[in-house]
């Protein structure tokens, strides 16, 4: 029972991190219908800005690990939440009217812009970097299941960041201008939106969630390197697509759905196949995922309106 605990635990953990890079995705598209595929990327540049404020706090000799925490979230929000602002501003919207494989096209090669410049520029970019350990390492006992605090502590704040994204969207004047947008652009200008302001901060929030799934996976993992964004963002993407593009309820469900597949298919397949390596999960998961879209090409929740171009 306490492997079966720790085979969910871990599913929770990744599903977490999944579902917060979908409903970053899910929030691109619901306002300007458009696939930002550096979303990915933009996590990769998050997580790396966090590990230089927290080098740079350890240069002025601060040792304590929750300044340097709170310095390497506060870093990891404001530059990517910056970077997703200035991308919809000087990328998205001057091709909002372009046809979709424009916009595509834009954001895969700035997706390996900003990969190729970390990995040339960064020290020692090209290999993984070391990343502190800033949570407590003790041990949080359930019956006979042994949890590691600092992953009980990450799964709590990736629940608590998607509740809080959550409630904004539904339950605020801005995530009423947001709907608005969403539900159509026209109209909602005409009632007085600012649609472009509605669009950089919608950009700007879906980034920072990207950066906190950065700096979650950096914590969990204790290291990161150029390229985390790409799995990460395909991962994502493909969570968004199975549970509805367009609509946040389906990313969370096809984030955590996603991580269940990969736990499934690394806790079953060596018993299925002695000596097949652990990295066949991915594999697994992507196959389950390709026949559940050819089975609900929607997706498990269907978006509600009648009509998206």
């Amino acid at each position: 029972m306490s492997l079966i605990g720790q085979y969910v635990f871990n599913g929770l953990m990744l599903g977490v991190i999944y579902a917060m890079v979908a409903v970053g995705f899910t929030l691109f598209f619901g306002v300007l219908d458009v696939i930002k595929f550096s979303h990915g990327d933009t996590l990769m540049i998050g997580a790396f800005a966090g590990l230089t404020a927290s080098l740079g706090m350890m240069a002025l000799d601060i040792s304590s690990p929750w300044l340097r925490l709170a310095a390497v979230v506060i870093a990891a929000i404001v530059v990517t939440g910056l970077l997703g602002a200035l991308i919809a501003k000087f990328l998205i919207l001057p091709l909002h009217k372009a046809p979709p494989l424009n916009t595509l096209l834009a954001t895969l090669m700035l997706g390996t812009v900003m990969r190729e410049a970390v990995r040339l520029f960064f020290p020692d970019g090209s290999n993984s970097q070391p990343f502190p350990s800033l949570l407590p390492s003790g041990s949080v006992e359930l019956g006979d299941l042994s949890l590691r605090a600092d992953n009980v502590i990450l799964l709590l704040s990736g629940i608590a960041i998607i509740a809080g994204v959550h409630f904004l969207i539904t339950k605020t004047r801005l995530g009423m201008a947001i709907r608005a947008v969403a539900q159509d652009g026209e109209t909602a200008r005409l009632m007085g939106i600012n649609f472009e302001a509605v669009v950089l901060l919608t950009f700007a929030i879906g980034s920072a969630m990207a950066a906190l799934a950065g700096v979650m996976n950096g914590l969990y993992y204790n290291e990161i390197n150029f390229n985390v964004g790409l799995l990460l963002g395909v991962i994502g993407f493909a969570a968004a697509i199975l549970g509805g593009l367009g609509n946040i309820y389906g990313a969370i469900i096809g984030g955590f759905l996603f991580a269940g597949l990969q736990v499934l298919g690394s806790a079953t397949l060596p018993a299925l196949i002695p000596n097949i390596p652990s990295a066949y999960k991915d594999v697994f998961a992507f196959a389950v995922v390709i026949m559940l879209m050819a089975w609900k090409p929607t997706g498990l929740i269907a978006e509600k309106s009648s009509e998206r171009v």
